[in-house]
């Protein structure tokens, strides 16, 4: 490889650069709420008095809850990074360069754009810090010095960010190396198996029996380990589980669409489940979270109205770190959204050429669109929430599932999931016009 292959993979023509800033806020994001979501929960971990432990449990959880998706929305983006350079990568192989070459200039050219993003993350971190330090926990802010994480801590994350988006990349590219026609020709099309199902019914069972087990028979340090691992296994389920879920739900739909859009929409989740996926898994954690929050909001009230005096700073230290993960997980929904979204339309800049010149409206176009990822939200937000609801039961009881507050925070959260999904799918029509206005 020489300085020319880098160069030209580096080369970003004008209406190439919006995609080149997806991964770097996407990688922003991540960096900056990975160090703000450790930095705050690392607080509850210097505390030694007996109701510590509560503590730390409910810190382990939210921990959990929201590193794995944002780990996937990084993993997201740094395929988004490699992606974006298939057609110059095919080109440079047709060319004769090696394939070694190809793949250590595409692996080079993420880790820079996630770098930069990292970096942006890390000072977005430092600005945040000082915000969370002034959150009350215990009738007292948790103060920076709780929250500030060391430098060896601050550089883990942003070499883990940036080694993410290296190894993304370098998988991302097989097709790349095995077949550079396949890049061109799209013949490597993503396929999805039943086996997926049958692995995520087994992980959610083992979930829920080893949940009702372990406090029982365990410690609470073991406990803590065992449930925040539970909730990170059956999360990462849900993101295997996904695709072949919303496979079967296009082909339904296929079968019965009776209108362009509907045949379009259908299509488009056919051609790529995973890419489906990716844009309503942000909804589907932060369903999962929601039922997790309702659930505590419940049993907050259910305490606080049985021992007002003695449960009540607890209850109210409960509610704000509900807000708090919650607050994250909307965050994490927005910048999933944009990224799937704009990236989607940038990459099938081909495709809305070639139906601009059929004739097909604008507006078909940007209903499908929509559909295609409006359509399947709903059954992954309650799929997820019936996952977290499986798993919490043996834990609090069918009587705070069905209390009002918990059904109403529930609702809520799922309802603005939803709306945020749409906001954000409405925010990138002026993209697909401006794809459809270059044809």
């Amino acid at each position: 490889m020489n300085a020319r292959v880098l160069a030209l993979l580096l080369r970003t023509s004008p209406g190439d650069r919006a995609i080149v800033a997806l991964p770097i806020i996407a990688f922003g994001v991540v960096t900056a709420l990975v160090l703000t979501v450790i930095g705050g929960a690392q607080a509850f971990w210097t505390w030694t008095d007996p109701d510590a432990g509560l503590y730390q449990a409910l810190a382990a959880i939210a921990v959990v809850l929201l590193i794995v998706p944002l780990f996937t929305l990084g993993g997201a983006a740094a395929r988004l990074s490699a992606r974006r350079r298939d057609e110059k990568l095919s080109t440079l192989r047709l060319l004769g360069v090696s394939p070694a070459g190809v793949v250590a200039a595409t692996v080079i050219e993420s880790t820079l754009l996630a770098f930069a993003g990292a970096v942006a993350g890390l000072l977005g971190y430092f600005v945040l810090a000082p915000l969370v330090a002034l959150i009350p926990f215990r009738g007292e802010a948790l103060g920076i010095e709780s929250v500030l994480l060391p430098a060896i801590h601050i550089l883990a994350v942003v070499i883990g960010v940036v080694l993410l988006s290296a190894v993304s990349a370098a998988i991302g590219l097989r097709r790349v190396v095995i077949s550079p026609l396949g890049v061109r020709m799209r013949t490597d099309v993503p396929k999805v198996h039943w086996i997926r199902a049958v692995f995520a019914v087994v992980v959610i069972a083992v979930a829920i029996a080893l949940i009702q087990v372990f406090p029982q028979v365990a410690g609470l340090a073991v406990t803590i380990l065992v449930v925040a691992a539970l909730f990170g296994a059956v999360l990462a389920v849900l993101n295997l589980v996904g695709p072949w879920v919303l496979k079967l739900q296009a082909r339904r739909r296929l079968n019965r669409a009776q209108r362009p859009e509907q045949l379009l929409s259908a299509r488009h989740v056919l051609e790529s489940p995973k890419a489906a996926w990716r844009q309503v898994s942000g909804v589907a954690m932060t369903s999962f979270v929601a039922v997790f929050a309702g659930t505590g909001v419940s049993l907050m009230d259910t305490m606080s109205g049985a021992e007002a005096d003695a449960n009540l700073m607890l209850a109210v230290d409960i509610r704000t770190g509900l807000i708090i993960t919650l607050a994250a997980s909307f965050l994490m929904v927005a910048v999933s959204v944009g990224v799937n979204q704009a990236s989607s339309i940038l990459d099938q800049r081909d495709l809305h050429r070639s139906l601009h010149f059929l004739g097909m409206p604008l507006r078909t176009v940007d209903i499908a669109r929509r559909q295609s990822m409006m359509s399947p939200l709903l059954m992954t937000a309650i799929g997820s929430a019936v996952c977290a609801a499986a798993m919490m039961l043996p834990l609090i009881g069918i009587s705070i599932i069905v209390a009002p507050l918990s059904l109403l925070t529930i609702a809520a959260v799922i309802a603005a999931g939803i709306g945020l999904v749409w906001l954000g799918a409405r925010v990138t029509t002026p993209l697909l016009a401006r794809a459809f206005a270059a044809a």
